[in-house]
């Protein structure tokens, strides 16, 4: 594997995490009202897919900027990442507790949905970037969907106190990363 492979991979890891710690938050939160375990299997796999699908239709998009637009699109993903991380960050220190429901069919969907739209706005950055299409929506699926996961089965046992604490590091972790695109590519 050649290095420039490795950091991608690293880093698409790192920023991955940082977009299923937001389904973790909300798992940790969803998970206390006591989900039967086919629930948090059916939540975990529909929350993958969605972070498979959003960031997929976000790279289409951030591919065709790049291509048009060179420069500019890579500062428009950077200030898109940084406006995500900041947005994260002060709904979580700032903003109304959610509505806690068990999430089925259409609700489930929405919850899916509501849950991975920063990654189709992550998707349009990192294909500004030029990253690489199958490996990016195969990390952040498989990804979100064990911590979607990991979530709702720790939800069960724990208060909520770690649901903040998470959706922090990961609005900490894409500002980072916002940062990175803006200055550092």
């Amino acid at each position: 594997m050649s290095s420039s492979l490795i950091n991608e991979l690293i880093t698409l890891t790192i920023m991955g995490s940082a977009l299923g710690l937001d389904a973790f938050s909300v798992g940790l939160g969803m998970g206390v009202i006591q989900l039967k375990f086919k629930q948090i299997i059916n939540i975990g796999i529909v929350i993958g897919l969605f972070h498979v699908i959003m960031p997929l239709l976000g790279m289409i998009i951030g591919y065709e900027l790049s291509e048009n637009l060179g420069r500019f699109a890579v500062l428009l993903g950077g200030f898109l990442l940084m406006g995500i991380g900041f947005h994260m960050i002060y709904a979580t220190l700032f903003g109304k507790e959610e509505n806690k429901y068990s999430p089925t069919g259409v609700g489930l969907l929405l919850f899916a949905f509501s849950v991975s739209v920063d990654s189709f706005s992550v998707g349009i950055s990192l294909g500004t970037f030029g990253a690489k299409t199958w490996l990016t929506i195969l990390l952040f699926g498989i990804i979100s969907t064990i911590l979607t996961w990991a979530g709702l089965l720790l939800g069960r046992r724990v208060e909520q106190e770690l649901g903040k604490f998470g959706e922090l590091l990961g609005g900490s972790f894409l500002l980072i990363f916002g940062i990175k695109l803006l200055f550092f590519s």
